[in-house]
């Protein structure tokens, strides 16, 4: 490939909307344009890096007797009414009628179109297990599309679904799906990608992974503990306080809090710390504005994942107004309206002493029991894991919180689409079953895009070479030379004979410069470069992109020696 013929500029400039380090390095470099929000299309380059993705992908599900397929973008609503998803996700799902007004849905999953896809097939036990995969387009209509590829609305996606006769059978294979990822992140360069423990959302199933590239940009809060080796996303971790009641319990005493709203302004007030505290924290029900006020230590936040777990329905942030019979900023569990759901965190259990609202303006209480002065409460797990907090496996305070980018994700499903959508199967006994489901996914433009925040400079991406645009890169500086031109277009010769992609700049009318600076933009491993002041000594020079190697090989020599590097890091990702 001649630079000079490549669709797509690269410039110096730092796009000014450009939040993350990937998204302008891609946009610079001239792997992709904007289009909408949330909606790119890709130059040559991110397409050939995505279609090496891909192929990793297939190769590792094709190891595990995956069976390529593919499902349609556009999904009839019906499909959708069946597992009962049409109805319980929001907008994220994009509905239309077609022009007979026919409801329909464009796919931003595919377990109904799964489903649909085998039950037919899947009647019999002997069918089992099996599995099936597609990489195709998918469309979510996100809230707030953000760092270029990493969430998008449109985005291309490699989704798996397994079909099994039992739990035990559904757990081997999920551990296969498991080593298979752990493969496919190995051989895209980024092995130091960690799989946490998730919450289920609207996937639905008991147990998850998520794929985890951790990096302070990730818009994920991951829960690690450095001496047991527990990993989990903040979603899903549970909270532990173990607290210690107050020997002596003091008695409830009304207390002057005027214009004290919040926490931290009532716990400076009165001179206590906020973990001696009791805040609410209100929200209202989607379907029908109904309140829920969540009591939980004045130092911890509220998990809203695990609060609409628990609750079963969504909900969003209270508007509270002066007909509902809640204060604002004075709300405590004393004597509060029953016009609202009431729940209590665990980090409240065992405490005494604490300052509460007093459903009264301008007023708080001190000297709070919740076992002796409210009736009746119940503790449930909804708070946040804090940094140094104990972890929910070794009981040690060694928790620490650092951020992440999903680029993948597995899900043991159970029985939830093949049992709302009637997939059955006869077993040995003539017995009817609902087939036990998988679930795997990686996003490929996000993967790309994670490789290129965690490997990259101020220059641009440091690819991996097994996803790179092109493997080797040939800079023909001062192309207008005679000499240079013929060693560096007989050199592009023999490396394309070799069978290494070479992508390859003899353009005469740019600087060396320019030249260096695209090269570096475009990120492959190897640079060759054929200069005036190289062939006078009788040599072509090859540097690493990471500046990991220099070589000055003979003109003879050169082409076998960027064969044996391009060979040796190849090895280097290999999966052993």
């Amino acid at each position: 490939m001649k630079l000079e013929k490549l669709v797509g500029d690269r410039f110096k400039e730092r796009p000014s909307d450009c939040q993350i380090d990937s998204h302008a390095t891609m946009i610079r470099g001239g792997y992709m344009k904007y289009v909408a929000n949330g909606i790119f299309s890709s130059y040559m380059p991110l397409k050939r890096i995505t279609r090496k993705i891909e192929n990793i992908i297939r190769d590792e599900m094709d190891k595990i007797d995956g069976q390529e397929v593919q499902f349609p973008v556009v999904m009839p609503a019906s499909l959708w009414q069946e597992s009962g998803r049409y109805e319980s996700i929001g907008s994220e799902l994009l509905r239309f009628n077609d022009r007979n007004k026919a409801p329909h849905v464009l796919g931003m999953t595919h377990e109904e179109a799964a489903v649909h896809l085998v039950r037919e097939y899947g009647q019999g036990y002997t069918k089992y297990p099996f599995m099936i995969y597609q990489i195709q387009t998918k469309f979510r209509d996100e809230a707030r599309p953000r760092g270029g590829l990493i969430r998008v609305r449109e985005f291309t996606m490699k989704d798996a679904y397994s079909f099994h006769t039992s739990q035990e059978d559904l757990e081997q294979y999920y551990d296969k799906c498991h080593k298979a990822y752990e493969n496919i992140f190995a051989r895209a360069g980024v092995p130091e990608v960690i799989s946490v423990q998730s919450d289920s959302g609207m996937m639905g199933g008991s147990i998850s992974h998520e794929f985890m590239l951790l990096t302070p940009i990730g818009e994920d809060s991951i829960a690690i503990c450095p001496e047991c080796g527990y990993r989990a996303n903040m979603e899903a971790a549970e909270s532990i306080i173990n607290n210690t009641k107050d020997a002596d319990s003091k008695e409830m005493e009304l207390v002057h809090t005027p214009d004290q709203h919040t926490i931290e302004e009532v716990c400076e007030f009165l001179k206590a710390p906020a973990e001696k505290s009791c805040k609410a924290v209100v929200y209202q029900k989607n379907e029908d504005d109904s309140y829920i006020v969540v009591f939980i230590r004045g130092d911890l936040d509220v998990n809203e994942t695990k609060l609409r777990n628990f609750l079963g329905f969504d909900f969003h942030p209270a508007v509270i107004t002066e007909e509902c019979g809640i204060v604002a900023g004075f709300i405590g569990p004393v004597d509060i309206t029953d016009n609202c759901t009431v729940l209590f965190d665990s980090s409240l259990k065992n405490t005494n002493n604490l300052i509460c609202g007093a459903n009264k303006e301008d007023y708080h209480y001190t000297g709070l029991d919740l076992d002796r002065d409210v009736a009746n409460v119940e503790y449930h797990d909804f708070a946040k894991i804090a940094e140094g907090g104990i972890c929910p496996c070794c009981g040690k305070p060694a928790i620490n919180i650092s951020r992440g980018i999903e680029v993948g994700n597995i899900f043991q499903l159970g029985t939830k689409y093949t049992k709302s959508m009637d997939m059955t199967y006869l077993d040995a006994q003539g017995q009817s079953h609902n087939p036990i489901m998988g679930c795997y996914g990686i996003g490929v433009g996000r993967l790309a895009a994670s490789v290129c925040e965690a490997k990259h400079d101020d220059y641009g991406p440091i690819w991996p070479i097994s996803i790179a645009p092109w493997e080797v890169h040939i800079c023909a500086v001062r192309a207008d030379d005679p000499e240079v031109k013929k060693t560096a277009d007989e050199l592009y010769e023999k490396l394309t004979a070799m069978g290494i992609e070479v992508i390859y700049d003899d353009r005469a009318d740019v600087s060396a410069g320019v030249m260096f600076s695209d090269s570096d933009l475009l990120g492959c491993p190897v640079r060759v470069t054929v200069s005036p002041r190289n062939l006078k000594e009788g040599c072509c020079e090859i540097t690493a992109r990471d500046k990991s190697f220099a070589h000055k090989p003979a003109v003879a020599d050169t082409a076998a020696k960027v064969q044996e590097i391009v060979n040796e890091l190849k090895a280097q990702l290999a999966v052993k």
